[in-house]
């Protein structure tokens, strides 16, 4: 009954400055109040700047305040019971903003986000990223970016995740020397997923990349308004680099991340150049050292370093401090015996996925050791892979030693990631480079010292006119190029705009006080991490003063949305907040119900189990990943389904459901398993197990036990043992081992029965062939889980699952493993696929249905 009739995305960008409006509207069809919700995503680099929600006329504006006012409202409408946070984490790059508000019958409602980011240049071109995610056909939707660059513009790319073959003519595009225009207006057929449905095919990321001319050797300097802008991107020779890689081998880092790590590693190696030099050390409790000093990257060398690589594998505990060290020693050694070229750049890349629980473990201790040792002479680069990872603490140490801290996601990427971030690195430019401005004439600087300039990249200062009438002054670049310094000067004037975009209505007045107060920001916030607690203090009043005098929303304010009063209700606030990284990597944990990975010694590690138990809940457990899949079978009573099936070995498990007595005042009937039927045709052995008693043919004979006994069967070919009303073991010779759990109900219970709970051990011991609703997952499964996003209920979270070649819509929940507590039983969180597992099972659940206990059809 809601008619959501108009999604729009406005985007401007300036000379690299983003200023982007999302707007969407929708009209209460019904006769009575409904709630309607506007969700939308945005890059987690950008500021929001502005929220209304417009109401029959009434329009109600976001105001920015300090994050410890907000929070004061914001913990008053918690307490009250009310939904209060606006913006969640959602996947690696992006933040989802989503309010919802009463609308009276035949009502429209307009809500308008803005938020403004500055596109950092990497790999060689600027990426426009808009995330839409409609969820229903619209009337009117368009994407509409328009990019001014009067530096000129050297080619526009555009493409999105979810453009076919039919919607890729829809996106215009017009690229003259200054301007761009790229729009994308699909009608309601265009957008629909197939004849006659209401699903849309618009659901994805939109992304324009572009890059600039760059014919001046000292840069492009913008002059608006008082406020100048100056981008330095030169085309120069790459400098040789010297890099110790430093990589973690505890026991945390077994399994799948010491294969990408390896796998990674492999590759990065294949790209270091011939005149750089390089030095691999290794660290768990031990430092161990490929070799003593930094080796040229010869043909001989990158191959002998690869199949060091391929050796190494996990070992024990986390000596983060004793690493770094031994690396900054190694450098400073090789520099003052002069094995390095003179003018190359030095560099340190730690990858690590856990806390310092090894030698020195205060980590303020080894901040300040690798501080001092390093001396400014260096780079640390800090790579955080997974969940565990202390990402404040890597993030502080390498922006106090000229570097920066990223996380590498532990997912089936995490190979590209690693080597992304290798490529954004691999070619400096120039070293301590220094951007002089008239001391008289310009204030407020950004940053103008920077340790290096990497290919692909960009250096950005801006500031502020000491005289707002001055259009000239004299700019000086200078650095440490590969053969000489680097030293270039010369005279800027403000680019005449009006002659540039004659015919524009754009009012570019504020751009370049806008992006210099946004890039002021976020130098303040990165610098208030570290330092005295007066310069922190300093740093982060500054910081919040600027946030509230240009209304953006970043870690120190939050806006605050008042939704209108109802019949139901007074007005509540709404609270709209900047996540850090840290905040990030701690949503993704409760999310995830997260456990953290445990150290294992290598020849041990815990087997996956699957199980299928209660209403009926199939589980498969992954130790190796630190995860679980679940999915529910509901069918009607009396229906037998193939659980394990496997040709080669003759083993085949087949289980009957049973439901209520009947039908709870709910309405809804559990279905549970109540008979199991296993046979190995190779030793000839069939047994039944019910929740009543367990008859196993063997020899020739039936042999009967029940659940009231403790027994045991030693037999030729099969193993029984009873456990009195708990549990009944079952090892096939040579084989598999199956568990079988017995739980008891109240007899007088008006609607629940007796159940059983299947468990299978020793699975790896089963054909490559096995199948059934269970055996198909015995010899492991590949997925992956991505765009993590708030599910129906708030603690259990949706997101998209890959997993044979589909795309799958999973929520974060929990099931229960009875084995070692048949009562309570032990939480397993999993990611639960709907519908009957549809998409993870082979075929559909009809197919598993068979027709007898000990049939195969």
């Amino acid at each position: 009954m809601v008619e959501v009739y108009s999604v729009t995305v406005d985007c401007t960008v300036t000379s690299r400055f983003a200023h982007t409006v999302m707007t969407s509207k929708a009209f209460n069809k019904a006769n009575s109040s409904q709630e309607i919700f506007f969700e939308v995503e945005l890059p987690k680099t950008a500021f929001i700047t502005n929220f209304s929600m417009e109401i029959e006329g009434q329009v109600y504006v976001g105001e920015v305040k300090e994050k410890e006012k907000a929070k004061k409202q914001y913990e008053k409408a918690v307490s009250s019971g009310q939904t209060a946070g606006l913006v969640k984490a959602s996947g690696r790059k992006m933040e989802k903003f989503s309010v919802s508000v009463n609308i009276a019958a035949e009502s429209n409602v307009t809500f308008v986000l803005t938020y403004e980011e500055l596109l950092q240049r990497k790999l060689g071109r600027y990426e426009l990223l808009t995330r839409v995610k409609p969820k229903t056909l619209v009337q009117d939707f368009q994407i509409v970016t328009n990019i001014y660059e009067p530096q000129g513009i050297s080619y526009v790319d555009t493409h999105a995740t979810f453009l076919s073959n039919e919607l890729l003519p829809l996106v215009e595009k017009t690229v003259t020397d200054r301007k761009a225009h790229i729009s994308f207006s699909p009608t309601m057929e265009q957008q629909r997923k197939c004849p006659g449905c209401d699903g849309t095919l618009i659901d994805g990321d939109f992304i324009v990349s572009y890059d600039v001319k760059r014919e001046k050797k000292l840069g492009d300097i913008q002059i608006v308004n008082g406020y100048f802008v100056h981008f330095f991107a030169p085309e120069l020779p790459k400098l040789p680099k010297n890099v110790v890689f430093v990589i973690d081998i505890s026991g945390s880092m077994s399994g799948r991340k010491m294969e990408q790590t390896r796998e990674a590693m492999l590759a990065i190696l294949q790209q270091v150049h011939e005149d750089d030099h390089f030095a691999i050390i290794l660290f768990d409790s031990v430092i161990e050292t490929w070799k003593d000093s930094l080796t040229k990257a010869t043909k001989e060398n990158i191959t002998e370093a690869m199949d060091y690589i391929r050796r190494i594998y996990s070992r024990e505990m986390t000596n983060v401090n004793g690493a770094v060290l031994t690396a900054v020693n190694m450098l400073v050694k090789d520099r003052q015996m002069e094995r390095l070229p003179e003018r190359s750049a030095d560099m340190i890349i730690l990858l690590t996925d856990g806390m310092p629980n090894e030698g020195e473990s205060n980590i303020g201790k080894i901040q300040e050791n690798v501080r001092t040792a390093i001396g400014g002479n260096m780079s640390l680069y800090c790579l955080g892979f997974g969940n565990d990872v202390d990402y404040s603490f890597l993030d502080v140490m390498s922006r106090q030693n000229k570097g920066l801290a990223r996380r590498i996601f532990e997912a089936s990427d995490a190979v590209v990631q690693l080597q992304g971030f290798y490529d954004e690195v691999a070619s400096p430019l120039l070293l301590e480079v220094d951007m002089h401005y008239p001391d008289n004439a310009v204030d407020s600087l950004t940053t103008s010292h920077f340790s290096q300039l990497f290919n692909g990249t960009e250096i950005v200062v801006a500031g502020h006119l000491m005289d707002n009438d001055l259009d000239n002054f004299l700019v000086e670049v200078v650095g440490q190029g590969l053969e000489e310094d680097f030293r270039v000067q010369g005279q800027v004037s403000a680019a005449d705009w009006d002659v540039f975009y004659p015919d524009e209505e754009y009012i570019f007045g504020d751009f370049t006080e806008r992006l210099w107060a946004y890039l002021t920001i976020q130098q303040l916030l990165e610098k208030s991490k570290s330092g005295t607690p007066d310069e922190k203090a300093n740093t982060t009043a500054k910081a919040l003063d600027m946030s509230l005098q240009y209304s953006f929303v970043t870690p120190l304010t939050s806006m605050v949305v008042t939704k209108p009063e109802t019949e139901d209700s007074t007005s509540s606030p709404l609270i709209a907040d900047k996540l850090t990284e840290e905040q990030r990597q701690q949503a993704e944990k409760m999310a995830y119900n997260y456990i953290p990975a445990q150290s294992y010694p290598r020849h041990y590690q815990p087997a996956p189990t699957y199980f299928v138990d209660g209403d009926p809940h199939f589980m498969i457990e992954l130790p190796d990943r630190g995860d679980a899949l679940c999915f529910n079978i509901n069918d009607k009573p009396g229906t037998i389904f193939n659980l394990v099936r496997d040709s080669n070995s003759g083993i085949l498990v087949n289980g009957e459901i049973i439901g209520d007595k009947k039908t709870p005042p709910d309405g809804k009937i559990n279905t549970y398993f109540w008979r199991f039927g296993i046979v190995h045709q190779t030793l000839g052995v069939r047994l039944e197990v019910s929740t009543e008693d367990i008859s196993l043919f063997q020899d020739g004979k039936w042999v009967k036990l029940l659940w009231s006994d403790a027994a045991s069967i030693k037999g030729s070919n099969v193993d029984l043992l009873v456990t009195k009303d708990r549990s009944l073991t079952v090892t096939l010779r040579d084989s598999v081992k199956f568990v079988i759990l017995l739980h008891k109900v109240w007899k007088k219970h008006p609607y629940h029965r007796d159940y059983l709970g299947f468990y299978t051990l020793d699975s790896h011991l089963l054909s490559p062939d096995v199948h059934g609703l269970l055996g198909q997952f015995y010899h492991g499964i590949n997925y992956e889980v991505a765009d993590l996003h708030p599910g129906k209920v708030p603690e259990k979270p949706d997101a998209t699952m890959y997993v044979k070649g589909q795309e799958l819509n999973v929520t974060r929940g929990w099931q229960r493993d009875f084995r070692n507590d048949v009562k309570n039983g032990e939480i397993v969180p999993c990611w639960f696929i709907h519908n009957n597992g549809t998409g993870l099972i082979d075929g559909h659940v009809t197919d598993y249905i068979v027709s007898g206990l000990f049939k195969s059809v």
